[in-house]
């Protein structure tokens, strides 16, 4: 009996040892997979997408550029990518090696593999090729994903070393079906008015609607050129207040018992207003580019928290609609 103490303690003790260096992996992958997204942003602000000419993964020819402004932050962002790459290489193995209990994580690590692959392949494409709106649109979607999922990857160890792993979902009632296709929606649907976003980004057409929140004056304005983009966007952005909005609603009214998705919801729809503050502050301040750059930063970024918070909640109703089990 002392012998299977002993080893039942070697085993808790392993376990243990492998959860703190799991935790601390996927915080890092998690941080510098942000870090890459923001690095994406600064990038297009500053448009120094061609700092480093027609060339990947050398910059003018050189393993180090020289010291241009516009080479340095292109060549900041695709180090920071690569750093991001290597992390995502290592919490897949680690994951496939050491998690094989969490199949869920396995997924989520998989999925920030191919995404960081996926956006990598997009960005050194648009480098060689040409700097297509289209694509360098898709390249920051791509991002957004694979930050995602590593938070995902992040958040899902963080609760297996303070709750034991998803058991701690058997505490909470189950949602309905209605309420789990909702939470998609949203996750989805804020997902496409990102592409909106960035497609207005990455096509100049900002200054398209003056005013807000009339365009150039008119409810709907003449749909010509990068008028009818930014307007499509503002729609886009209008559409998606009124759904975070509602699924705010649903999660704290109709889901007394669970605080965390009642936490959730709130969180949503603060952020989501927060996007209609920045999205106006980038309204006053389009002649001051000094300042619009760090407006759009801001804004980007707001919108990246939003998808992570919905990722997690989706997540988590999809495990609350069913019996938790293994994924």
């Amino acid at each position: 009996m002392k012998f299977f103490a002993i080893l039942n303690q070697q085993r808790v003790r392993k376990k243990l040892k492998h959860l703190t260096l799991f935790k601390w992996l996927t915080v890092l992958t998690c941080l510098v997979m942000f870090l890459a997204t923001f690095g994406g942003g600064v990038v297009t602000r500053t448009e120094s997408g061609l700092g480093c000419g027609a060339e990947w993964p050398l910059c003018n020819g050189k393993l180090v550029p020289a010291h241009t402004v516009a080479s340095l932050i292109e060549f900041s962002h695709r180090a920071v990518s690569a750093l991001a790459g290597l992390l995502s290489i290592a919490s897949f193995v680690a994951f496939l090696r050491f998690g094989k209990s969490r199949c869920d994580l396995q997924l989520f690590s998989l999925l920030t593999l191919i995404f960081v692959i996926v956006q990598g392949i997009m960005g050194a494409f648009a480098v060689v090729f040409s700097q297509s709106s289209a694509v360098m649109a898709l390249h920051f979607g791509f991002a957004l994903i694979a930050f995602a999922s590593s938070l995902m990857m992040a958040l899902g160890i963080r609760q297996e070393a303070r709750h034991g792993g998803l058991e701690r979902l058997n505490r909470y009632p189950r949602v309905s079906k209605g309420f789990r296709n909702l939470v998609w929606f949203s996750t989805i649907y804020t997902y496409l008015v990102v592409y909106t976003g960035a497609f207005v980004s990455h096509t100049d057409s900002a200054g398209g609607c003056s005013g807000f929140p009339l365009c150039n004056g008119q409810i709907i304005p003449e749909l010509s050129g990068g008028v009818a983009v930014a307007f499509a966007h503002r729609v886009a952005a209008v559409s998606l207040v009124i759904v975070i909005a509602i699924l705010g609603h649903f999660a704290y009214r109709k889901h007394p018992d669970n605080t965390e998705l009642r936490a959730l919801g709130v969180i949503s729809v603060v952020l989501v207003l927060l996007q209609v503050v920045i999205g106006f502050g980038l309204m006053l301040t389009m002649n001051r580019p000094e300042v619009y750059m760090f407006v759009a930063l801001a804004h980007m970024l707001d919108i990246a928290i939003l998808f992570g918070v919905l990722t997690y909640m989706s997540f988590l109703v999809y495990k609350l609609h069913r019996t938790v089990n293994r994924f």
